[in-house]
């Protein structure tokens, strides 16, 4: 499985201060700050890391404990400034009980929350 990954950024301050907002609605906060680096947990390893490095639009999901939480993470994105990619709602072209919002970050990343809605599958 994966143990971390690298989001490449163009502007750390900016997207250290989105990720900081959108994030902590799903339980993530900064765990180790570096000079071009800034890496996020949530409660358990650093597991992403923004880094300010040449940027090649990505697609990233986060999992959500609940619905509550994926429609909180959509709202503070929206509210920060991301783009709307798909607001909040069962997706059953990809399973049934997959419940999701998407966003476009500042650098054009689809950045994504999914509960999975297990009394649905």
């Amino acid at each position: 499985m994966i143990a971390h990954t690298h989001l490449h950024v163009s502007d750390l301050a900016m997207s250290k201060a989105f990720y900081v907002k959108v994030l902590a609605t799903l339980g993530y906060s900064i765990s180790m700050e570096l000079d071009d680096a800034v890496g996020f947990h949530d409660g358990k390893n650093t597991d992403l890391w923004l880094v300010n490095e040449p940027v090649a639009p990505t697609h990233i999901a986060f999992e959500a404990k609940s619905r509550e939480e994926v429609e909180a993470f959509y709202a503070a994105a929206l509210e920060q400034g991301a783009r709307d990619n798909g607001g909040p709602g069962y997706r059953p072209q990809y399973w049934p009980g997959y419940f999701a919002a998407f966003v476009f970050d500042p650098d054009g990343h689809n950045i994504e929350a999914v509960w999975y809605d297990r009394s649905k599958m």
